[in-house]
C-alpha cells in the first residue's frame, strides 16, 4: 500500500505517490481543478490505481504557522475526501512550492516549463517530507 501526496491549489492539484515500500515520493502529474465532486472522483481513481492507503495533503500556513483563506479551501476539499471514506493526513507545506521553484531554477528550467511542473514537484516535496517524518519520532505534521 502506498501514500498519495496532494498540493491542492485553486486551479490545479499537484499529485505524487510513494513507492511500494513508502520510502520515496515520485510525481504523478497535475490535475486541472473542476467541481469539487469531479476533483474527488479523480483522486478516488488515483487511490484505486495506486492502491493508496492514505492521502497526505499539504496544509497551507503562513510563515508563523497561522491558517489563512487558502487553508480553509483546502480543508473543505479534505473534508469532502474524508466523507468519501478517504484517510487524509494534513502535512505542513510551508516552503514546498518555493523549494520546488528553487530546484527548477537551479536546474535551469525555463519559466513556462516550471509553471507546468511546479505543482507536481510541490506534491513530491510534501509527500517526501511526510515519508521522512514518519521515520523520526519527533517529526510532526500540522
Amino acid at each position: 500500500m502506498r501514500y498519495l501526496g496532494l498540493d491542492v491549489g485553486d486551479r490545479k492539484i499537484g499529485v505524487a505517490v510513494s513507492d511500494p515500500l513508502c520510502i520515496t515520493a515520485q510525481g504523478v502529474g497535475v490535475l486541472k481543478r473542476g467541481t469539487p465532486g469531479d476533483d474527488a472522483a479523480k483522486i478516488l481513481e488515483l487511490i484505486a490505481e495506486y492502491e493508496v492507503r492514505e492521502v497526505v495533503v499539504g496544509n497551507p500556513r503562513d510563515l508563523y504557522g497561522r491558517k489563512g483563506a487558502q487553508a480553509a479551501k483546502v480543508m473543505g476539499f479534505v473534508n469532502l475526501l474524508r466523507r468519501k471514506g478517504v484517510t487524509v493526513t494534513l502535512w505542513d507545506e510551508r516552503f514546498s512550492t518555493s523549494a520546488a521553484e528553487k530546484l527548477l531554477i537551479g536546474a535551469d528550467v525555463r519559466r513556462e516549463k516550471r509553471r507546468q511542473v511546479i505543482d507536481k514537484l510541490a506534491a513530491v516535496f510534501i509527500l517526501q517530507s511526510y515519508l521522512d517524518g514518519r521515520k523520526r519520532p519527533e517529526a510532526g505534521g500540522s
